[in-house]
């Protein structure tokens, strides 16, 4: 790992010579590139001289425990004790600095929630679910962008896809993917029986032009008249649009623009998230269980979350953890799962890498 870390060192120090040199700034790709590596590398390489020092620190408390005078020895061991505790505390922060980074985490995401079953009950609690996440969102800064969505009768959505941009967005919503169930009297059921409904939430990383080349000549694209409520152009003008990419027989559909141009664009991102998708989980197929486990996606085929409203209860499967403050976490404030869950999977994929680590040995 040492190794490791001194080559990581040397690389920090040659960007900052790139970064100085008056070729790299007076070219902009190049100059974007190096401080985008050098600005991934400044967290470890601080952390990497800070426990450095510590060791440093530490041989020289172990030294004055050679003294004569006790006092000094008795402060010697006081420190040698907090420097120890401190040592393990950046051996273990740079062990997960170390660890294969998602190359999405920074990006911007898709995100796709479903009415399962459970009828309008599910709807109902598709609307929750994406307010939910848009007060999160908000809470960060982060900007949320309906693509499309298919409303209920009750006020609740069939499915909403929306695109929400800012930094670091997937690091945060990746293991949102999966089955959401929810326990509760729904208001359209008089007897007062509760029932347990299910939305569905997918999350993809926002793909861009090179990371996947798309040909035009396998895109059909139909348009045709928006239905529902909205302005003056619904039901009157072939504003809405449907692209399938025949190889895949993938479809997406828009009709939330008036504009035929907005609504082709935004199921282009919507499309090209999905294919990106999909040739990352085959991928994933491919790899080691080693590797999937570094890479830490969540799981989405199975149920991953239930919200109790009767007992107030959010509970996540996946980490056993629950939480008695259901409408705190309706409102956005999820962070306490969202960081259980990437300490979580940080601490089994370190474990992965500490047994490949032992059997290469």
């Amino acid at each position: 790992m040492f190794k490791k870390l001194k080559g990581v060192e040397r690389r920090f120090l040659e960007l900052e010579k790139l970064l100085s040199s008056p070729e790299i700034v007076s070219d902009r790709n190049a100059f974007q590139k190096f401080s985008k590596e050098h600005a991934e590398l400044d967290s470890i390489v601080t952390v990497f001289r800070d426990y450095e020092q510590t060791l440093s620190d530490l041989e020289d408390s172990q030294e004055l425990l050679k003294d004569g005078d006790p006092e000094i020895k008795e402060l010697a061991k006081d420190e040698i004790d907090a420097l120890t505790d401190k040592k393990t505390s950046l051996k273990d922060k740079l062990k997960k600095l170390l660890l294969p980074r998602d190359p999405n985490d920074g990006k911007n995401i898709i995100i796709e929630i479903r009415a399962g079953t459970g009828g309008e009950e599910a709807g109902l609690f598709a609307g929750d679910l994406f307010r939910m996440y848009n007060r999160y969102s908000e809470n960060r800064n982060w900007k949320v962008e309906i693509m499309t969505h298919h409303g209920t009768g009750v006020g609740g959505f069939k499915e909403v896809i929306a695109m929400i941009k800012g930094k670091g967005a997937f690091s945060r919503f990746k293991f949102e993917s999966g089955t959401h169930r929810v326990q509760r009297v729904p208001t359209t059921e008089a007897q007062g029986r509760i029932h347990t409904s299910a939305v569905t939430v997918a999350v993809l990383p926002e793909a861009e032009d090179v990371e996947l080349q798309i040909d035009p000549r396998e895109l059909k694209v139909d348009v045709f008249r928006a239905t529902g409520p909205g302005g003056q152009s619904v039901n009157t003008t072939d504003s809405a649009v449907r692209i399938t990419h025949l190889p895949t027989n993938l479809v997406v559909t828009c009709q939330d623009e008036k504009s035929q141009l907005k609504n082709k664009n935004k199921a282009m991102k919507v499309l090209r998230a999905r294919l990106l998708d999909s040739m990352v989980r085959e991928q994933n197929k491919q790899r080691s269980q080693e590797r999937k486990n570094q890479i830490g996606t969540g799981d989405r085929s199975g149920r991953i979350r239930t919200y109790n409203f009767p007992q107030g209860r959010v509970t996540d499967h996946r980490v056993g953890l629950t939480l008695y403050k259901l409408e705190d976490i309706l409102q956005g404030n999820i962070d306490e799962i969202i960081d259980e869950l990437i300490t979580f999977y940080q601490t089994r994929a370190l474990q992965n890498a500490e047994s490949v680590e032992a059997k290469t040995a």
